[in-house]
């Protein structure tokens, strides 16, 4: 009888131990949720980026990117008033490219398109559209960046440098105003890393993550646009 209670509570102690020391689940923050959706969509591009040659872009289709930038909201959501416009602006830009996919299969087919139908600048044009969403994923990847070299890791200064590198040459004059206002009202560091649900750890590793996979992205579509000889200053 002794035995047995022995025997049960050495049971008793392993399972213990078991449900201590099991690993818990990985929690899928919206940085991460955002930098893994990305990071597909380069693995996608990788065999062909080698590839691409003045004949052949190689191939990136249109829904898949969409569904990769679709994440991409939240982020200018966590910054507040000063990226409102750049949020509005993205969202709106997405969502004519998830129409567009719909009937195109490829980013290059809008670009075509719009080559031949001479519309490739003109307001509302899908390839402009995708040049605006392409911004809005560089302004993130340069504020990730500047955020990261910043000795006191202001998110003001980040993203002042940011914006001003990105976009600032192609918005009007009300507009930056209206941007550089809004920089006051940005989120502290860890205000920031609250509404991210991250450490001090996990987002420097996710942001990082974030900016290598969006390079390659990004270069891929500035390429689409020289190879048919549109220049990138627009």
């Amino acid at each position: 009888m002794e035995e047995e209670e022995e025997d049960e509570e050495e049971e008793e102690e392993d399972m213990f131990e078991d449900a201590v020391c099991t690993t818990p689940a990985r929690v899928n923050t919206p940085l991460s949720v955002i930098t893994e959706a990305f990071e597909d969509l380069a693995d996608l591009l990788k065999p062909q980026r080698s590839e691409i040659t003045e004949e052949e872009d190689g191939l990136m289709r249109l829904d898949d990117f969409c569904s990769a930038c679709s994440h991409v909201p939240v982020l200018f959501d966590c910054l507040g008033f000063a990226f409102k416009f750049a949020e509005m602006e993205y969202v709106a830009k997405v969502k004519d490219l998830e129409e567009a996919s719909k009937t195109f299969d490829t980013l290059q087919n809008i670009l075509d398109l719009d080559v031949e139908k001479e519309t490739v600048k003109t307001p509302g044009s899908h390839s402009r559209n995708l040049r605006r969403v392409r911004q809005g994923l560089d302004l993130i990847r340069a504020i990730f960046e500047q955020f990261l070299i910043a000795d006191d890791y202001s998110l003001k200064d980040a993203a002042t440098t940011a914006y001003t590198e990105v976009c600032a040459p192609f918005h009007t004059w009300t507009v930056r105003t209206a941007v550089y206002a809004g920089m006051y009202t940005l989120p502290t560091r860890d205000q920031l890393l609250l509404r991210l649900n991250e450490t001090d750890q996990s987002v420097e590793k996710n942001m990082r993550r974030y900016m290598e996979a969006s390079r390659p992205i990004i270069e891929y579509i500035d390429k689409l646009y020289i190879q048919r000889n549109i220049k990138l200053d627009w």
